[in-house]
Parts: structure tokens; sequence; C-alpha cells
């Protein structure tokens, strides 16, 4: 079992938790993730990528967003509670050393798993520059920490709310038309994003890591559901992966197996939703008749 020690709410939909999980602290790298349970009967198992550790609390933190049914759950939990199942840190660690120059671009929640590698990369000796994208202002996150590792942050949003008006690919495009371009790109956010700034870096041969983690379903290679196409080959992101060479990633092939059980998941969602809506209608009832 893992304690919430510690809850908040970033954004829309957004939240941090802090968990009692001093084993997972002591040994998690740089990109690697947990997989947590919620319910032992029924529940599903879901992937989250460790945002931070803190060996001397004994906790780890997870960012996450409400998108099915059970991070709706998650987010229904409050300090104190217990979470029955939690494994890790499971995947391999991003490869870390001494590069020169990186650029790591996060968009929306993207930005919580590339808190470790920039983390990791500005500890390595690097000069790290980081590119953070979000629909508007109200849904950026994480901007003060990244402030702490950052050489050179731009921020922009779709819509011009905050920072600049722009996607992340045309900050990226420029920094890798700048005299000295960058040794390593790292880029997380939605797929179509990764797949963009992957182009982007192509033309410079700028190497260029992204992580592939929101197609993983049990975290082990069990089930086959994260299988992806990288270089002609297929690669399972939870135990190959979750991260690969940007160049080589099929996205068009990931991004469609990610289309596939959307309409299940999100009639599951929308069961649970309603089942807590119909709670609420009884005990307004029993409240009145009391």
């Amino acid at each position: 079992m893992a304690k919430i020690l510690h809850k908040e709410q970033l954004s829309e939909n957004v939240f941090l938790m802090r968990l009692e999980a001093p084993l997972i602290a002591e040994e998690r790298k740089a990109g690697q993730f947990i997989m947590l349970q919620i319910d032992l009967d029924y529940g599903e198992r879901i992937p989250l990528t460790i945002a931070d550790a803190d060996k001397e609390e004994g906790s780890i933190t997870i960012i996450y967003q409400v998108v099915g049914l059970t991070t709706d759950e998650l987010s229904r939990m409050e300090v104190g509670d217990d979470i029955p199942v939690l494994v890790g840190p499971l995947g391999k660690p991003t490869h870390v050393e001494n590069f020169g120059t990186v650029v790591c671009v996060g968009g929306g929640i993207g930005v919580a798993p590339l808190h470790p590698i920039a983390q990791a990369m500005k500890e390595a000796g690097n000069k790290v520059i980081i590119i953070m994208g979000a629909r508007n202002k109200e849904l950026m996150i994480m901007e003060e920490d990244m402030k702490k590792i950052a050489d050179e942050l731009i921020i922009v949003t779709d819509d011009g709310s905050y920072g600049r008006k722009a996607l992340v690919t045309e900050p990226l495009k420029e920094i890798c038309e700048r005299p000295e371009k960058p040794d390593l790109a790292v880029a997380i956010g939605p797929p179509i994003m990764m797949k963009f700034c992957s182009k982007t870096t192509e033309p410079y041969n700028v190497p260029t890591v992204v992580s592939l983690n929101t197609i993983m379903v049990d975290g082990t290679g069990m089930c086959g559901g994260c299988r992806v196409n990288v270089g002609g080959e297929v690669k399972f992101v939870c135990v190959d992966g979750p991260e690969f060479d940007g160049h080589q990633v099929d996205f068009d092939n990931m991004m469609a197996r990610l289309n596939s059980f959307k309409e299940i998941e999100q009639e599951k969602h929308k069961c649970y939703l309603d089942k807590i809506i119909e709670k609420k209608l009884a005990d307004q009832k029993k409240e009145a008749k009391g």
C-alpha cells in the first residue's frame, strides 16, 4: 500500500500527488514509471511516470490528467487514503550523460515526465534549454520547477494567453538553426506533438528522444497493447522503452492504435460518472426524508 501524503490540483483535470513509497524513491531514475491499481477486484492497472522523488521523505510524486475511469477515481482520493497497489520503478531509465546542449520540449501534461529528465541532464553538466507548451495559461504546469533547472526557458501557448503565441515546434526549429545547434532533443507530450518535434529536428540531424508512455497498458509486456513500430521493428513500450528514437517511430501507426479502444474507455468512464450521480441523488433523497 502507498499512503497519499499530499494532493493538489495544478490545472483543469490535472492533479499532483505525493505518495509514500520509500523503496521506489530510493531506486527510481529519470524516465521510469510506476503502475498503480485502486480497485483490487475489478480495477485496471495504469502506468504513471515518476515526476519527482524525495529519498529523505521516502516519497514519489506523480502528476496525472483525468481522462478515464481510474484517473477519475484517483482524483477523488484524499490525503491519508491508501492506494492498494503501487509497483515500480519500471521501464528503462533515460540515457543521461554530458551531451553538451540538450533541448527539452514538453507539451501539456508531458511537462511532468520531462521534469526528472531535464533535472538529470542538468546534473550531468549539460546546458538545458526547456520549451513548455500548453493550449492556454491555465493549463501550464510546473513552471517554477522548470525555472530552477533551465539555462533558458521558453513558454508558448496556442492562444497566446501566456508567453509566446506559437506551437512548441517553432522555437524548437529556431534553436536547431542556431550557430551552435543542440546536441540532443527530448520531446514528451501528445503523440502528434512528438511526431512534429521529431520531424522538426530531423533535417538538422539533432538526435531526438521521445517517450511513448501514453500507449502503455499493463506495464509488463504481457498484454501486447503497447506495440509500436520503431525503425521497422516491433517494440513493446513498457519493457523496451518508454523512450525511443523519435526519428524511427511510426507515429501514425501508434496514434491509430491509441484510438482503438477510445469508445470503450469513454463508455466505461460514463457508467462510472452515472453511478456517482445516482448515489448523490439517492443520498439527497435520504436527507430530505430524514
